[in-house]
């Protein structure tokens, strides 16, 4: 497949204000549709439920889907205090060489030719070193910072992790500093010898929904759907 349609995104030069492009954070490929600024990085994680946190494992790749939570410049990521990677995160020093990635897949964009076939996409790439978080404020915080990126307001109408529950579980921070942005938007981009012929072309935009909520059997029949749910 290709990707070659016209961008509508902020060129590095245009984001002075944000994050500082790096070797690895400028593509090597379409680098108009990249994005360093500070807005648009944090729109398109704050949107996303799931990341993917990439590390390497006894010499090999692993990648992990996993729950996140951001707070300012930095995320927070928690598992079991049994997870591999967050054994490691607090091990090494100074952390864990990681690569966390966030994709929304926003139309599938069809061309006249199979070649021109696309997607739109927003997508986050963050690379650094991941650190245990050790403090027993900031690692409540961290839970919280995850419970309500999820759905706002919900740490709140929850009952807090007891003194067991966060000794199972660990907590690790990254820092956003090596961070970019890159969108797809827009049509396809069919060769001019393409377009007439006789196949449809376009987009078909795909977007997030939310059903009806379905309380849990044992739930109390006097408890009603919060705001904060029905508000999604």
């Amino acid at each position: 497949m290709s990707d070659t349609a016209s961008p509508q995104t902020t060129t590095p030069d245009a984001a002075a204000a944000g994050y500082e492009p790096t070797e690895r954070t400028i593509p090597t490929r379409s680098r108009e549709r990249a994005s360093y600024d500070r807005e648009v990085v944090h729109s398109v994680l704050d949107e996303a439920y799931l990341c993917h946190l990439g590390f390497v494992r006894d010499g090999a790749p692993v990648v992990l889907p996993t729950l996140f939570g951001r707070i300012g410049d930095r995320l927070y990521v928690h598992g079991s205090t049994g997870s591999r990677p967050l054994r490691e995160a607090g091990r090494t020093d100074p952390g864990l060489p990681v690569c966390l990635t966030v994709t929304h897949v926003d139309g599938l964009v069809l061309a006249r030719s199979a070649f021109h076939h696309s997607i739109n996409y927003r997508s986050v790439v963050v690379h650094g070193v991941a650190h245990t978080v050790t403090d027993p404020q900031e690692r409540r915080t961290a839970l919280d910072a995850i419970v309500d990126h999820v759905v706002p307001g919900r740490s709140a109408d929850s009952r807090p992790a007891d003194e067991k529950e966060l000794a199972a579980t660990a907590v690790i921070r990254l820092d956003l500093r090596e961070v970019s942005a890159k969108i797809r938007t827009g049509g396809p981009n069919d060769e001019p010898r393409d377009l007439t012929l006789p196949h449809w072309a376009g987009v078909v935009p795909l977007a997030r929904g939310y059903a009806a909520p379905l309380p849990s059997d044992d739930l109390d029949p006097a408890i009603v759907v919060p705001d904060y749910i029905t508000g999604l």
